[in-house]
């Protein structure tokens, strides 16, 4: 049986056809946001099987295997990686109308060229070896796999105490010509703040972050001011490697007006001292903390990321079997919009509101996330606020048409930075090919209906931006 994935995939009429093939095909990847290991490209990983490079890490397979009934061992377990393979073979076809199989299907048409048949039981061995022996050659390793797919830069997800020691060693090869994709750093600054303090296994956990921190920065942290001491140390050094962008993630997003600096060193000191603190206490300190990284990111010309809406590690019994990133996550309900007003608002009213990407997870926030971030443009940079792209359980078909039908609506589709994988697997970046062929869909459909002008080098110009030139001037890396 031959595969779906044909040439015109998602392409349903002509003016989208020549508007992917003419404008979005060939342009460059930009991946801003992803949890690729710079280890691994540093070092060139040659992969020894598809389940190394495809099935590792991958939390949406992972939950798609357990729905169906299949055992954990041959999920996260001690099964062979062959075992493992077979068995994701085998529950493919379940995956009908879930993202996984398109995602599937496109990851083996590239860079893998398998696409005259869909993967099964019947057909998983003969795709396990085709598969695996590619991935012997150098073309198939880590950086191998990124030329081909014609990527120019990727922004890894790093924490603030990493020593960035394989971002240097790429920074080396990028300045030398022996790799020319350029890998940069994320300051990802979740663990820095005290967030899960009101319980002893939190602080436990927080004051052995801290001593990494500490000695990361070569501070003392011994005060609330010592803290954020050496958070201003280590985002310097983040730039000086090349870092332009912080991230920061939220189940739903907390903050307050600062409070007086004593009681902000009281409740510090208490969890020096391995006591709880109250949530109120937490989300003071942590308040503080988002507003100094504001203000850093402004003053470098960095951009802020902040990723709301997901609700993490749902599962006690995985969790502690596995432990975090286990597929167990899930979308949260909840308010936040006046508490992210407040915060753009006091960073904006000094001058110090950085260029700011927001992720909505839960869509029933689309129009209201999309429409609070427009309030805080300010002339200073082109889509200086940017509605972020549709992420987890939003980035598929429905979820990236709902998040460019909510961007064009509430701001400028024209200004839109694009796509990124947010993945861990080099196999990824089919994710773009994914998005660019929605959006030539969207707009060729529209233009044969009459709903946008019949202007192939306007509407054309316009896809090239959003697919890759807005992100070479939006980041200035």
């Amino acid at each position: 049986m031959t595969c779906f994935i044909t040439d015109t995939f998602l392409l349903q009429t002509e003016s989208a056809q020549k508007l992917y093939f003419d404008h979005a095909q060939n342009q460059p990847i930009i991946d801003y946001h992803c949890h690729l290991s710079p280890k691994e490209i540093a070092e060139d990983r040659q992969f020894e099987n598809m389940t190394q490079i495809w099935l590792g890490g991958d939390h949406y397979k992972w939950r798609a295997l357990r729905a169906a009934g299949v055992k954990e061992k041959y999920i996260t377990g001690d099964a062979s990686d062959w075992e493992k393979f077979e068995k994701w073979a085998s529950i493919c076809p379940l995956t009908i109308r879930n993202p996984l199989f398109h995602w599937t299907m496109l990851e083996l048409n590239r860079p893998f060229g398998v696409n005259d048949r869909f993967l099964n039981s019947s057909t998983a061995k003969s795709i396990w070896d085709e598969c695996n022996a590619m991935l012997k050659d150098p073309s198939f390793s880590a950086r191998g796999i990124m030329r081909q797919m014609n990527v120019k830069l990727v922004c890894t997800t790093d924490d603030p105490a990493d020593s960035l020691e394989y971002h240097q060693l790429l920074a080396k090869d990028y300045l030398s010509g022996k790799f020319p994709i350029r890998v940069l750093p994320t300051f990802r600054a979740d663990r820095i703040f005290p967030r899960a303090c009101s319980t002893p296994e939190g602080v436990v956990s927080y004051l052995h972050y801290l001593a990494k921190l500490s000695a990361a920065a070569d501070v003392d942290i011994n005060s609330f001011a010592a803290l954020r001491s050496a958070i201003a140390r280590r985002h310097s050094f983040f730039h000086s490697i090349g870092s332009r962008l912080s991230d920061c993630g939220f189940e739903l997003f907390h903050w307050t007006e600062p409070c007086s600096i004593n009681l902000l060193e009281k409740s510090f000191g208490n969890l020096l001292a391995g006591s709880t603190i109250s949530e109120e206490d937490i989300i003071a300190l942590s308040s503080v903390l988002l507003t100094d990284l504001g203000r850093l990111n402004a003053e470098k010309n960095w951009v802020s990321q902040l990723h709301i809406g997901a609700m993490r590690d749902n599962s006690t019994r995985l969790y502690r079997q596995i432990g975090p990133d286990a597929g167990c996550d899930s979308i949260v309900d909840g308010c936040y919009g006046k508490a992210l007003s407040r915060y753009f608002d006091s960073l904006d009213r000094i001058g110090r509101l950085p260029k700011t990407i927001v992720y909505n997870l839960n869509p029933d926030a689309n129009y209201l996330l999309a429409s609070l971030i427009a309030n805080f443009n300010d002339g200073s940079a082109p889509g200086k606020m940017q509605y972020g792209a549709g992420w987890w359980f939003l980035d598929q078909k429905h979820g990236i048409e709902d998040q460019l039908e909510t961007l064009s609506n509430m701001g400028l589709l024209s200004l839109f930075v694009g796509m990124l994988t947010d993945s861990r697997s080099f196999l990824s970046y089919t994710r773009h090919e994914y998005f660019r062929r929605i959006l030539c869909n969207l707009l060729g459909s529209e233009m044969e209906s009459g709903l946008v002008p019949n202007d192939f080098n306007w509407i054309g110009g316009i896809v090239e931006d959003v697919c890759y030139k807005n992100a070479i001037r939006y980041f200035q890396f």
